[in-house]
């Protein structure tokens, strides 16, 4: 029952539109994060080709999801390294072994979104070609 009345009050305490404000805090900080804004420089690189290319609305969708994927995974890597340098702030093999995982999924992410970008554009190139 305690549970449920604190649920409650951190409804009422941070109300539906507090939580986006806290998201687009999270945003705003991911974009001071090189890599994060080399993904944006992709992402707006990528929508130009499929606009280019008039790729069609399946592909779109696939596209869009990737974007979404490799955007999504880099901000949980930032989050996870923000986590270890918080709770390791000098150096210990542990952390790092933790942030090299995190960012390996985000490598391994975008490595197959490539493919999958490849499978997409490639066709269209060709025939321009």
């Amino acid at each position: 029952l305690s549970l449920i009345l604190r649920k409650i009050e951190m409804e009422r305490k941070y109300p539906i539109l507090k939580s986006f404000g806290f998201a687009f805090k999270g945003l705003n900080y991911a974009l001071k994060e090189r890599n994060f804004r080399l993904h944006l420089v992709s992402t707006f690189l990528v929508i130009c080709l499929g606009l280019y290319l008039n790729i069609n609305r399946i592909e779109w969708v696939v596209i869009l999801f990737c974007i979404g994927l490799v955007l999504s995974m880099e901000l949980v890597n930032t989050a996870i390294e923000e986590i270890v340098n918080f709770i390791s702030p000098g150096h210990d093999l542990r952390a790092g072994k933790i942030k090299d995982l995190s960012a390996a999924a985000v490598l391994i992410a975008s490595i197959f979104v490539l493919i999958i970008a490849i499978f997409i554009f490639l066709p269209y190139i060709s025939i321009l070609i």
